[in-house]
């Protein structure tokens, strides 16, 4: 069964207001998220969901369908705070969204077959499509997930220190635990991760976690069993989110299910500075120029 690709995208109109999202990358207009469709196709997906927000749904369906129409199934499913499982009601006050974990859960109605999820605002490279394909060719057990891990140093950014969830594995490749390390940068031409008063030099090989997934639908039992719990404790808060790997990484401590980190040697790249536009514009030229990618995307 061939997997679905589900991109996350419901958090973008809030940081950037309108469509500002769909910052104009390639050469004709392409934004990350067409690259990443682009990159899904050719890999042998054959569906997409989006997982968006009402108020630019129309907008957002404007941009893609017309693109898409045709080449890649595509379905829209809607993240609003409102959407919560009986007995539970907006806490008063609330803005901030619940979270990844409930943005996945969003999509459980329209994805039967494995699915792999990735950020809208993230360049993942099509190596790490076509791996994660293969892994859920050969996968057959239902609580096998994959995780694709990115060496450090191809995620990094030149204009500042960045977050990054560090890997470790077990003797079968498989995840036991993810390490968010807050502040990772260059010195030099050396990686340090800096604490409050100490700093420790990396190497660069690192196995990162850039949130690109895959998994099988019976994931999204565990979601929604695990959503209620976090209801039940957290649900009156105003900024607590619901995280999807930290269900995961539950399910690993408990021995329910595992994570194949599936290492990459694709380059990562996103806008995570301002000033990272102009080296992301760049890198997609050379990608172009290399023959990656056609000039015109769609």
């Amino acid at each position: 069964m061939k997997p679905t690709l589900l991109i996350l995208a419901a958090g973008m109109g809030s940081r950037y207001g309108g469509l500002k999202q769909m910052d104009e990358l390639g050469p004709h207009g392409e934004s990350i998220i067409d690259y990443s469709v682009y990159d899904a196709i050719q890999s042998g997906f054959e569906k997409v969901v989006f997982v968006i927000r009402e108020s630019f749904a129309e907008a957002f369906k404007e941009r893609f369908e017309p693109r898409l129409s045709g080449k890649i199934k595509t379905e829209y499913v809607f993240q609003e705070l409102t959407d919560l499982p009986d007995g539970f009601s907006l806490p008063e006050g609330r803005e901030k969204p619940w979270g990844t974990g409930h943005a996945i859960l969003m999509a459980k109605d329209v994805i039967n077959e494995p699915f792999a999820i990735v950020n809208a605002d993230d360049f993942y490279g099509r190596e790490a499509y076509k791996q994660v394909f293969d892994f859920v060719a050969q996968s057959t057990d239902a609580n096998e997930y994959a995780m694709v891990g990115y060496a450090l140093n191809n995620t990094l950014s030149e204009h500042g220190t960045v977050s990054r969830g560090v890997c470790e594995t077990d003797a079968n490749g498989n995840l036991v635990n993810i390490t968010e390390r807050t502040k990772i940068g260059y010195e030099g031409d050396k990686i340090f991760f800096y604490e409050e008063d100490s700093k420790t030099e990396l190497t660069g090989r690192e196995a990162v976690s850039m949130n690109f997934w895959a998994f099988k639908p019976e994931y999204f039992q565990h979601l929604e069993t695990a959503f209620v719990e976090f209801l039940k404790e957290k649900g009156t808060e105003m900024k607590s989110e619901f995280y999807f790997n930290a269900v995961v990484d539950g399910l690993i401590k408990k021995g329910e299910a595992s994570t194949k980190v599936i290492r990459t040697d694709a380059k990562w790249f996103g806008v995570t500075y301002k000033e990272d536009k102009p080296m992301v514009q760049e890198q997609l030229n050379q990608l172009i120029a290399n023959g990656i990618y056609p000039e015109k995307l769609w």
